[in-house]
């Protein structure tokens, strides 16, 4: 029954991801109810990646012209080395430790959600190359590197970060910046998934039939993407979003905030 459920979790999440972004604040909850809070990460990790290979399919003639521009290894050198570090960085943190950054990490993924009219811009623009100066580029270099070491880490959210980020250094439409997002995160997220499976950290039970869901989840939301009411879905999101943190930051600080009141 538990295959089942996170199955049909993924099918929603796969969706969910493709409409509105934040379908890891539904499949990391419901991991972390059958294994360590690492494993978790890393399960959702995989179970949400298979996802972006459609999704690049998708958009692909919005990146034409795109691959034989030197600027584009500005960003996807730092975007592979941020997913490689974050994904490591999760391996080595035991799930003592990450479960006292999960509260945040779910309430940061959820306030990115919050904020996605905010961050995600669309402009007018007919491509995505770079609007920026050169003295910037160490800049931008940096952000992307963040940004992918968060996607590497926890990841709920960073489709709507890297539109982001990319939307402050282009002046493109938002169709083409999604394009390039979509490919920047195929990279990142493949080599933090690589990490991850190698270094054991994926249950593979959960995680084989949840990805079958994310595929499924990704082509419908693929379908159904220009009639489905996305402000509705975010807000669902989001909701889900803050009852899973502050979930989270009970069971952490709950017991000692009770063990207190005692005395």
């Amino acid at each position: 029954m538990t295959y089942v459920l996170l199955f049909l979790a993924n099918i929603v999440a796969g969706t969910i991801n493709a409409l509105a972004g934040g379908g890891g604040l539904i499949t990391f909850p419901l991991l972390m109810l059958t294994v360590a809070p690492v494993t978790a990460d890393a399960t959702s990790a995989v179970a949400l990646f298979f996802a972006y290979p459609a999704a690049v399919w998708r958009t692909r003639s919005q990146l034409e012209g795109v691959f034989g521009h030197g600027w584009l290894w500005l960003l996807l050198v730092p975007c592979v080395l941020g997913g490689v570090v974050g994904a490591v960085l999760l391996s080595r943190t035991g799930n003592r430790n990450f479960i006292e950054f999960v509260p945040w990490l779910v309430l940061i993924a959820t306030i990115i959600i919050v904020l996605r009219p905010i961050l995600v811009r669309g402009d007018e623009g007919g491509s995505v190359h770079p609007n920026i100066t050169m003295a910037l580029w160490p800049v931008a270099i940096a952000g992307i590197f963040l940004v992918a070491l968060y996607g590497g880490y926890f990841g709920a959210g960073i489709g709507i970060l890297m539109i982001s980020a990319l939307s402050f250094l282009s002046r493109g439409d938002i169709r083409h910046v999604v394009a390039l997002k979509n490919f920047l995160t195929l990279c990142m997220r493949g080599m933090a998934v690589l990490v991850l499976v190698l270094q054991g950290n994926v249950n593979w039970k959960y995680g084989a039939p949840m990805a079958v869901g994310g595929l499924l989840g990704g082509y419908i939301g693929g379908m159904i993407s220009h009639r489905a009411n996305r402000t509705l879905i975010r807000s669902i999101v989001v909701a889900i979003g803050f009852a899973a943190s502050a979930y989270f930051f009970w069971k952490l600080y709950g017991p000692a905030v009770t063990h207190i009141g005692v005395e």
